[in-house]
């Protein structure tokens, strides 16, 4: 009967440091928020920046044009009390993070990118990210931490088996980088060469398979089988071990989604897709941009379904549409999933007494009404603060049920 047990072929290994959970980049992460985090808002202004990199972004430059347009807008939204040392510091800091991102260089392989800069505070920091929810730049007292930090909640952790009949690679993957952990090998007790038998004659002279040879093709396809149960095996008992927050086979050909049928039940929910890869020359960044695009496909339905349900529930109470009603949402607490159209843009305030969001100053009836440049980029920190989840509607006949805002509900509101 096969056994999975390490390869001991040419390919190169990870060694003993690196066959790590697949957290390291991770807990780099998790410095950076927290060193960001603890910053005292008096201490000084911060440039925050989330740019999606698309191919369509990328395209002669697009996503320079629109960034130089966003700090444009936000310096001139900058309050009236900022003093003229602060305004050419912040000036410094626009102009560093529009330096760094002019560079192509500088750009990341993956979907976008975060920046926080303060000459202030002797910071700049530039953040590979496998995607951002949307092109977001703020200037504040405070650096917009929680899309970074929420990453690792969304993400988690997942894992992708690469394989073929006789071998597998099993990676971890996480929001920033895919480690590999385990290489296995079939190793069946015994395993006979090609098979040579002899072939007999009908009485039309036609070649009739031999017993022999029916017996050795059986038995290669239950060595497979037996392969592919080891493998869906080894997931489980890693899964058991850790938080797994989905799992993608990969493969060539056929064997691309072999391992699906013997996964236990526990991961069947978590399967995100399949992808092609080939065990025996698949590289970390190509299995990373192979779970990322199987992810994005998978967040094509979660949309869907999202979208489905705003119109089936928008008029029972449990979903609101438009920005003036999720923001009413938002402010007592009732947002479950805030559905957000990725080309809205609107202009709002902030209410000083509770700092609840509005689009009128009439929102923040009985306080001071403080203006934000658009309240959707303060919309989405303000879900990520309440442990929302945040859903970008990117798919073209999807986001028009959106108007600007939507949310699905946690409860209702007598």
């Amino acid at each position: 009967m096969p056994t999975a047990s390490r390869s001991s072929s040419s390919r190169t290994r990870p060694t003993a440091a690196e066959r790590t959970d697949g957290r390291g980049a991770m807990r780099g992460v998790h410095s950076l928020v927290e060193r960001l985090g603890g910053m005292e808002p008096q201490d000084a202004w911060v440039v925050s920046c989330y740019l999606k990199l698309e191919p369509r972004d990328r395209t002669r430059g697009k996503y320079l044009i629109k960034l130089k347009n966003r700090m444009r807008e936000r310096l001139n939204a900058l309050p009236e009390d900022v003093t003229r040392e602060e305004r050419m510091r912040i000036e410094r800091d626009l102009e560093r993070t529009r330096e760094f991102l002019a560079q192509p260089s500088n750009l990341p392989p993956g979907q976008g990118i975060a920046i926080f800069a303060s000459e202030a505070q002797d910071l700049f920091e530039a953040i590979p990210l496998p995607r951002v929810f949307r092109s977001r730049l703020a200037i504040a007292r405070t650096p917009l931490v929680r899309e970074l930090a929420a990453l690792d909640d969304e993400y988690g952790l997942v894992l992708c088996a690469v394989c073929d009949r006789t071998s597998a690679r099993i990676f971890a993957v996480t929001a920033f980088e895919a480690r590999e952990i385990e290489d296995l090998v079939d190793t069946p007790a015994s395993r006979a060469g090609k098979f040579h038998g002899t072939r007999s004659f009908g009485s039309q002279g036609r070649g009739l398979t031999a017993p022999g040879e029916h017996n050795y093709h059986q038995r290669i396809r239950e060595e497979k089988q037996r392969h592919f149960a080891a493998v869906a095996e080894r997931l489980f008992e890693l899964a058991r071990g850790e938080p797994v927050q989905g799992v993608v086979v990969a493969g060539v050909g056929a064997d691309a989604g072999a391992v699906i049928p013997h996964i236990h039940p526990y991961l069947a929910d978590r399967v995100l897709g399949t992808a092609r890869l080939n065990p025996k020359s698949a590289s970390a960044s190509a299995v990373m941009d192979a779970v990322l695009e199987v992810r994005r496909a998978r967040e094509r339905e979660w949309e869907a379904e999202h979208v489905r349900r705003l119109a089936d529930t928008v008029g029972t109470g449990w979903a609101v549409n438009g920005i003036a009603a999720a923001l009413d949402a938002l402010a007592h607490g009732q947002v479950r999933t805030l559905l957000v159209r990725p080309d809205a843009t609107s202009a709002g305030f902030r209410c000083d007494g509770d700092g609840r969001l509005a689009v009128t100053e009439e929102g923040c009836a009985g306080t001071t009404a403080e203006p934000v440049p658009d309240v959707i980029d303060d919309a989405i920190e303000e879900a990520l603060h309440q442990g929302c989840h945040v859903d970008v509607v990117e798919d073209a006949d999807a986001r028009t049920a959106v108007d600007g805002l939507a949310a699905l509900l946690r409860f209702t509101r007598g």
